[in-house]
């Protein structure tokens, strides 16, 4: 009982160190990587579109699991800001797919070059052994991410 009580226990603070850690990594990316000072969710949107091309709302509120309303709003700001651009689908003509413009594709590719170069000399100031474990670690936590 006591060896179970023990591992609990010992899972509880992995598991709070890890939150901590990615949390702290990810809001560090964030602040690295954000031309145009565009929101997390709007930054995530244009990575979206540049990766996967011209989707519509609900697509997009699928892939980055939010409300379709919620994506509508992010879009709306996206288009206003002159990042997306309505094109019309091609099968189905009571659905708009959202595309990125000349300026969305820049910024998508700035913060993706930002974030990079942070994150490369991040690693570079790790020794190897830590640098190792970093990547190491990368296959883990993307298995556990899409578990």
């Amino acid at each position: 009982m006591a060896d179970a009580l023990d591992h609990a226990a010992a899972l509880a603070s992995d598991v709070e160190d890890l939150l901590q850690a990615t949390g702290l990594l990810l809001r560090r990316l964030r602040s690295e990587s954000n031309p145009g000072e565009l929101t997390w969710s709007q930054f995530a949107a244009l990575a979206r579109l540049g990766k996967l091309g011209p989707a519509t709302t609900a697509d997009l509120a699928r892939a980055e699991t939010v409300k379709p309303q919620s994506m509508g709003a992010t879009l709306a700001a996206l288009e206003q800001a002159g990042f997306i651009e309505r094109r019309p689908h091609p099968s189905d003509g009571r659905q708009v797919l959202f595309a990125l413009t000349e300026g969305g594709d820049a910024a998508w590719q700035e913060g993706r070059r930002l974030r990079r170069a942070w994150l490369g000399q991040a690693l570079n100031q790790l020794n190897p052994a830590e640098r190792e474990a970093v990547t190491g670690a990368a296959a883990v936590i993307r298995r556990l991410a899409t578990s």
